[in-house]
């Protein structure tokens, strides 16, 4: 089955109107976790790990299957994308030392930080296929453009 190509500039758009004027960061993530899980059919689980104390990330708004609860910036995909503050795109998440298998039929994850227009980090959106080497570097670049935009003047 070959890679449905999202139009990132629809998804942009739609989601700018959904949240225009919106600074809660739960009603953001919300809204983002919905559009972004319903834009392709990849994306088996898409969420986001809100930072709620120093080098910790809890569950926030999410769609998809049940996910874990708290994760330490120590741990997994998503600690390592909040530790670092870097993108982590994983074609296969059995070769990513350290994955927490939340869900036993995901196969590769995108994970990106999510910062405010100061840099002070939020969370991370979490997308999870149960397809391996489902993500690109478009989608990376073009999510992380999305997050920006819409979490620029949210506080921490």
């Amino acid at each position: 089955m070959g890679r449905r190509v999202i139009d990132y500039t629809e998804l942009a758009a739609r989601i700018a109107a959904l949240t225009e004027g919106e600074r809660d960061s739960v009603a953001l993530m919300a809204t983002l976790a919905c559009e972004i899980h319903h834009a392709d059919a990849r994306f088996d689980w898409t969420g986001f790990y809100r930072v709620v104390a120093p080098g910790l990330l809890k569950i926030g708004p999410y769609q998809g299957g049940h996910g874990c609860l708290v994760i330490p910036f120590s741990r997994g995909v998503c600690g390592a994308a909040a530790r670092s503050r870097e993108t982590q795109l994983v074609p296969d998440v059995e070769a990513f030392p350290g994955h927490i298998a939340c869900s036993s039929s995901t196969r590769s994850e995108l994970v990106i930080p999510v910062t405010n227009r100061a840099g002070d980090l939020l969370g991370v959106l979490d997308i999870d296929s149960d397809r391996p080497d489902a993500f690109t570097a478009q989608d990376a670049t073009q999510l992380g453009a999305i997050l920006a935009a819409t979490f620029a003047e949210v506080a921490p």
